[in-house]
């Protein structure tokens, strides 16, 4: 490891509802890689609405600021407020973090899986400093990105850096729909943030899809029954 500084191991070992740094240790510790990033996404199943993807690079050197990260786990079994107070404190002391975004017309145009890998491109190029490995929640890979990259089935509850970019997806796609909100309000997007409930079938029944649906995505590409 030569003059590299200790890294902090698998911190917090004690909550068990956090994800950890098992992963990112274990790239520094046989790689000699310190800017390893957490990738996830938000919104793939959703039928309106962006989908967007964020990265985070930990200070994995740093195990005073990672302490301040406890409760960091998988967006989806946080409450709204809980993601909310985190997404602050990741956006304070994260290393680097980036937030990339697909519309859903370009979700039409190109299919769900190229905008999700595309929208996670976009989040690696906006880290600075430079991400030099990947970790990516589920079976994705960005093979236009020239960087070592692991894909973690359950990222976002196994890894650290992944659920804290989970946090980030999920957060900063809900105030987007809650915007859409104000725009679109027949069709509850500050509720259901544009995934498919029975209110917003029936609004999709209603008024038809607004200009942010994806119109390739059912029921709106086909009658609802």
């Amino acid at each position: 490891m030569g003059n590299w500084p200790e890294p902090a191991r698998n911190y917090p070992i004690t909550q068990k509802e956090v994800a950890d740094l098992a992963f990112e240790t274990a790239v520094w510790e046989e790689n000699g890689l310190v800017h390893i990033a957490g990738l996830d996404e938000a919104g793939r199943g959703a039928v309106a609405g962006p989908v967007v993807a964020a990265a985070v690079i930990l200070p994995l050197s740093a195990p005073e600021r990672l302490k301040l990260l406890v409760g960091v786990h998988d967006s989806k079994q946080l409450t709204p407020k809980k993601r909310d107070g985190l997404y602050e404190l990741i956006l304070e002391h994260a290393l680097a973090y980036g937030i990339g975004r697909v519309s859903a017309e370009e979700i039409d145009r190109i299919g769900i899986l190229p905008a999700n890998v595309q929208a996670m491109e976009m989040a690696v190029g906006q880290l600075k400093p430079a991400a030099d490995y990947l970790l990516l929640d589920g079976r994705i890979r960005l093979k236009n990105v020239p960087l070592p990259q692991q894909s973690i089935i359950k990222g976002d509850q196994k890894s650290l850096s992944i659920a804290a970019a989970s946090i980030l997806a999920k957060v900063s796609r809900d105030r987007e729909m809650v915007a859409l909100d104000g725009e679109y309000p027949a069709y509850g997007f500050v509720r259901h943030k544009g995934y498919c409930t029975r209110e917003h079938e029936m609004a999709l029944l209603t008024h038809g899809p607004s200009p942010v649906h994806r119109h390739s995505f059912a029921p709106i590409r086909r009658p609802m029954l």
